[in-house]
């Protein structure tokens, strides 16, 4: 068993709060010492009391789902010989009301562009195999009932 660990803190200062006007901003601060600014996605609370440039719960989810993906696919291209250069995800998250009728993130699409060089570079059935074996063991997309589909963009 392995256990991972982020603190989030948030503080009122001066804000009455019971009145619902407060700062939604907060931060996340990982075991390995990154601290992350945080607040509610504008779309849900708008500012003042989000933070537009701040990352919100719903963008962390999408990329943790994208991250993940895209760190089993580079050890999926290297045990494979292949020698990856560039890896650019576009990924988009959707929410909406899913089957029980609550708001949820129903769908990831993630839609990775990749840039290959050296003697070999994969077919494209070869590139669609490796995403689908990156899928099968990313440990997130393994921990959510979320719809995550990968498109990848093939570029020559």
């Amino acid at each position: 068993m392995v256990e991972y660990t982020a603190e989030i803190r948030w503080q009122r200062h001066d804000q009455p709060f019971t009145d619902h006007r407060y700062s939604r901003a907060h931060a996340w601060v990982f075991d390995g010492g990154a601290e992350v600014s945080a607040s509610s996605s504008p779309h849900v609370v708008p500012p003042p009391y989000s933070d537009p440039s701040a990352v919100d719960p719903e963008e962390a989810f999408v990329a943790s789902l994208s991250s993940c993906h895209m760190l089993w696919f580079l050890s999926i291209a290297a045990k494979r010989g292949f020698r990856l250069d560039r890896y650019v995800d576009h990924a988009v998250g959707v929410m909406e009301e899913n089957p029980e009728g609550r708001v949820a993130i129903t769908r990831v699409t993630l839609r990775p562009e990749t840039r290959f060089s050296g003697e070999r570079s994969p077919t494209e059935d070869e590139l669609n195999a490796m995403h689908e074996a990156a899928h099968q063991a990313c440990f997130i997309a393994n921990s959510v009932k979320t719809d995550v589909c990968c498109k990848p963009i093939h570029v020559r």
